[in-house]
């Protein structure tokens, strides 16, 4: 993300007025490699691809803030392969962490890893330390700290039945996992803000909030969220749960959350009345079903139609209700941003 950018960002995250209106989306790993004609496996183990691919993204589309911009990751691997789970890999399927928590007890047996030294963390600090001049040749910076949040990893390590059934029957041994996650996680965050100076924004993913009732969000997820995004001083703190947000949504402000990416199943309107309007907004088009399968047509009259419900265009980023999914092609971004285009001359 270049400074322009970064300014319109810092822009919607106080709830300004943007004009032109901005057009942004979260890419990685289901979406780039596809798009950019290489496999999945070269893009995870090839760093000049990797690289070419984020490259290739920005100078494709300038006018579209791609978050968190050059995302160094492995899928879902990244943070789960540091407590010691195995990751199956394929060559154009995402990769996937196994399972390393069999038995409740086990999680008596855990350590808080060192994401200096441990599973696939260092990789993604070494990826972007060779890359970092490249990318700040391009005009762009490293903005984002990024995880997986405590949920999510959680579920990976034990699976997400046997941890959502945990909350209920064990739920000591599950706030000492969620612990344990949550002070590796702190770590994993501030090491890359002190590995890289120009970061300035926290970027937080767990899809599992989105499976709680509002007293297990406030008991087992909101306190550990919260202790993730005052890891250090952030002017964006970016939170992602594509599942249902009716929940959270309005407890967001108050976990320190400030920029949020929701589900396509909620209205842009929806979100703003949830949220109480203190939290900058990324969404929401469907991204499967009308962002990658949809016609140019079809995604200019989902844009209209969202548009013509909001009374209040401020605070948001225009994006679909999750990150790009497999499949996207050039035209239908360039017809979402045209799309914006149309209507911000409404």
């Amino acid at each position: 993300m270049n400074d322009k950018q970064w300014k319109v960002l810092l822009d919607v995250v106080a709830g300004r007025a943007v004009n032109p209106l901005p057009a942004g989306f979260i890419i990685d790993s289901p979406w780039l490699p596809g798009w950019a004609g290489i496999s999945i496996l070269d893009y995870f183990t090839n760093d000049e691809l990797w690289l070419g691919a984020n490259l290739k993204a920005i100078q494709a589309f300038p006018d579209v803030l791609f978050l968190p911009g050059f995302w160094s990751e492995y899928g879902m691997c990244t943070e789960p392969s540091a407590f010691g789970a195995g990751c199956t890999w394929h060559e154009n399927e995402l990769p996937y962490a196994e399972k390393t928590i069999r038995r409740i007890e086990d999680i008596d047996e855990l350590a808080v890893p060192n994401p200096r030294q441990h599973g696939l963390t260092p990789f993604v600090l070494n990826r972007l330390k060779l890359a970092r001049k490249k990318i700040e040749k391009a005009g762009h910076a490293i903005r984002f700290a990024v995880a997986r949040g405590p949920l999510n990893i959680a579920t990976f390590l034990m699976g997400t039945t046997e941890f959502l059934m945990a909350m209920k029957t064990d739920p000591q041994k599950i706030h000492t996992l969620l612990k344990i996650i949550t002070e590796f996680t702190v770590q994993w965050l501030k090491v890359q803000k002190e590995t890289f100076d120009t970061i300035d924004g926290i970027l937080i993913l767990d899809d599992i909030v989105g499976f709680c009732g509002e007293s297990d969000f406030k008991e087992f997820a909101q306190p550990y969220l919260k202790a993730l995004f005052s890891s250090f001083d952030a002017s964006v703190r970016f939170f992602h749960n594509d599942a249902d947000d009716r929940v959270c949504s309005p407890h967001l402000a108050e976990t320190g959350v400030n920029l949020f990416n929701f589900s396509f199943e909620h209205s842009l309107k929806e979100m703003k009345a949830w949220t109480g309007g203190r939290v900058g907004l990324v969404g929401g088009i469907p991204p499967r079903d009308v962002l990658a399968q949809g016609t140019p047509e079809q995604i200019t009259e989902k844009i209209r139609e969202q548009m013509q419900e909001l009374d209040d265009k401020s605070g948001i980023l225009f994006s679909c209700g999750g990150g790009m999914p497999q499949g996207v092609s050039s035209g239908n971004i360039n017809a979402f941003v045209q799309a914006i285009r149309v209507q911000n001359k409404k």
